[in-house]
């Protein structure tokens, strides 16, 4: 009988799927943060739902990354659990050059309309 982490590691040498599993994983680590933060105000899921005014299933969701939460639940969260909502943008792996190469030419002033005088 093959192990979970067996299948995992076997699976994830198909390039294919190490693509999709590594594009998960900022949803995984939102999911971890989110508990952790609930864990640490010491709050159960309906204790929780209370203070945000919302259901223990939406919490639920939150928790377990069904769903894409928006930044303003995410914020309501974060003041329900003690916590201050930080968001925060960090370079990938060798995107600096791809960055500047995608970046779009600088121009000259714009040009305005006779109309627009």
């Amino acid at each position: 009988m093959t192990s979970l982490a067996d299948l995992k590691k076997r699976l994830l040498k198909n390039p294919e799927v190490r693509k999709e599993y590594d594009a998960l994983e900022e949803e995984f680590a939102l999911m971890a943060e989110v508990a952790k933060a609930r864990a640490r105000a010491g709050l159960s899921q309906a204790e929780l739902a209370r203070r945000m005014k919302t259901t223990q299933s939406t919490i639920a969701r939150l928790e377990s990354g069904r769903g894409r939460p928006s930044t303003r639940t995410l914020d309501r969260f974060a003041k329900a659990t003690g916590h201050r909502l930080k968001i925060s943008f960090v370079p990938m792996k060798g995107a600096s050059e791809t960055a500047r190469r995608s970046s779009p030419r600088k121009r000259g002033p714009r040009a305005t309309s006779r109309s627009a005088l």
